[in-house]
């Protein structure tokens, strides 16, 4: 007997052998057949979708899961389009909040808003308390006097460490802007956070992707770095599984700081890793470990990405550490079994990568490893053969086109803006490439960024690369079954197929038939993780789908 039957609704699997169905079968979690496979057996529960589209259900490759979730608890200033709403803002945040605590904002844009806020602005809004405002990128954030005072700033104990920028005026006085690495100096003063509060704030994310059809995220870089919460941040996620607070199944990326010198036999090659040898694959299929994090460079929204030609308008291009140095931690990685995701935006941070993984495979041949580029946002043509050679996956964002494009764009010229985000030339090379948002950088939904890779089209009405678009079916795709091949689980999920869990998003419309500009639009009906809704706007209302007794879930079977 069936645990679920689902029936008249237009099933798009992504599986080339079956392309299409009218009815899914699923039993302990899993897939077990489509159609007249499935039509005539028993089931402890039937639900007719009317019509509904059904899809696997959306993977992103690369988002901030517990930096988005705690930033639905912070002050929201990407719609702040002026200093002066900034500066309304802060002063309303903070006159609801204690005297002593932190006033925290998220997602300001120097770009809308024609400059950075400065430290001066903050004092005057918030009465002199600790103000710190994170710039949309993660790459650089915006503090107060008093932050800046308590870090040892302005009194000159501390500066910058290397892959850093203290921001100062003409005079040499700090404005209040930190770069890159810089903001480790507030990192210092704040973290880490609680894992019970990093937990709560796994939750808020959680709830928002179901909700938009999400049954898979790479959680990219936690523990030490530039954006880990905690270097316990793995057991915050354990504790949010614990509490039923992940509906989604996480994969997570260890930022390469939280990599320390092991002293295991020579014969292992394990010369720097997690402690007890953990690397990537170490878990289950709903949390589990994923690659090595390295932050190469910086961002081309905040004009430090490393680039082999210099920025149109200003900017200076950024290395997070001698380019040496990052080499030989991910060769040590790559040698310890590791997959490695290396953040490369600029064309010479990419070339970094590129060498790096190029030189780990001659020295320590490894197997279909799929170490990953993640953004790859500025890719040159002499590149993309090399992707290809290596086996390297890139792993571009391609809401940022309609988010930030018309600013990188600028940034780096007309003759450049082709090689942004370059989806068309990726796959015309022969890759698989995954679709990934980099939430809350930009709005993490699946049907955006699948919108985005049709149109291509900039926040300003700007075509950013025409020839680089997809079909609406390869961006699909990307977002499922390319993303679920980027983490090796190409086997288990990704495609509406018998044997594969039953992660299934149900929308209102077909994304392959609705015009490029509404699939953003379309909104999602129920999403199902191992067949047992996650997400339910009315169609599984008061029905139990959780697996029979003597059944096993999919999620471990």
């Amino acid at each position: 007997m069936l645990d679920l039957l689902l029936r008249d609704v237009r099933v798009i699997t992504v599986d080339d052998a079956r392309p299409t169905a009218s009815a899914v079968g699923v039993l302990g979690g899993r897939i077990v057949g489509l159609d007249e496979d499935v039509a005539d057996l028993p089931a402890r529960t039937v639900v007719d979708g009317d019509g509904a589209v059904v899809v696997p259900g959306f993977g992103d490759a690369h988002n901030h899961m517990a930096w988005f979730g705690q930033s639905l608890g912070e002050i929201d200033l990407s719609a702040a389009a002026t200093l002066t709403a900034v500066g309304e803002a802060v002063a309303a945040g903070s006159a609801a909040l204690p005297p002593d605590a932190w006033v925290v904002g998220s997602g300001y844009d120097d770009t809308v808003l024609g400059s950075h806020p400065d430290r001066h602005l903050l004092d005057r809004a918030a009465g002199g308390r600790s103000v710190w405002l994170k710039h949309r990128s993660g790459h650089m954030s915006v503090v107060s006097s008093e932050v800046l005072r308590r870090c040892g700033v302005l009194d000159g104990r501390a500066d910058a460490p290397d892959g850093g920028v203290v921001v100062r005026d003409g005079s040499g006085q700090p404005t209040g802007l930190l770069q890159e690495r810089a903001q480790q100096l507030v990192d210092t003063l704040v973290k880490p956070y609680p894992v019970d509060e990093v937990a709560t704030a796994l939750g808020r994310a959680s709830a928002v992707y179901a909700a938009e059809g999400l049954t898979h995220v790479v959680e990219a870089g936690i523990g030490l770095g530039l954006l880990g919460r905690s270097p316990v941040e793995a057991a915050a996620y354990l504790l949010a599984r614990e509490r039923g607070l992940l509906l989604t199944r996480v994969e997570l990326m260890v930022a390469s700081d939280s990599l320390h010198p092991l002293r295991a036999h020579p014969r292992d090659g394990i010369d720097v890793g997690l402690d007890l040898g953990l690397r990537t694959g170490f878990g289950d299929d709903r949390l589990r470990l994923g690659p090595m994090k390295i932050w190469l460079d910086g961002s081309l929204i905040g004009r430090t990405a490393a680039l082999s030609e210099p920025f149109c308008d200003h900017g200076t291009a950024v290395f997070q550490d001698d380019p040496d140095q990052m080499r030989r931690r991910v060769v040590d990685a790559h040698r310890a079994g590791w997959r490695v995701a290396a953040h490369a935006i600029g064309d010479d941070a990419v070339e970094l990568a590129l060498d790096t993984f190029a030189e780990a495979a001659r020295l320590h041949p490894r197997h279909d490893v799929r170490h990953r580029v993640e953004h790859a946002g500025l890719v040159r043509p002499d590149q993309l053969a090399r992707f290809a050679e290596l086996g390297v996956v890139p792993v571009p964002q391609p809401r940022f086109l309609h988010a930030v494009g018309d600013t990188m764009a600028a940034a780096v010229g007309p003759r450049r803006a082709d090689w942004l985000y370059r989806h068309r030339s990726f796959l015309d090379a022969g890759l698989r490439v995954p679709g990934s948002s980099d939430r809350p950088v930009a709005p993490g939904a699946p049907l955006l960024g699948m919108q985005s890779m049709v149109e291509r089209l900039s926040s300003g009405g700007s075509v950013i690369g025409a020839d680089k678009r997809v079909s609406a079916h390869q961006a699909l795709r990307a977002y499922t079954l390319d993303e679920a091949w980027a983490s090796h689980d190409e086997r288990t999920r990704g495609s509406v197929s018998p044997g594969k869990v039953a992660d299934l998003a149900v929308l209102t419309d077909d994304p392959l038939r609705v015009d490029a500009d509404r699939i953003g639009a379309i909104g999602v009906v129920a999403t199902l993780l191992a067949g047992t809704p996650v997400h339910d706007t009315g169609l599984f209302a008061g029905r139990d789908l959780s697996p029979a007794p003597d059944q096993p879930r999919g999620a471990h079977a």
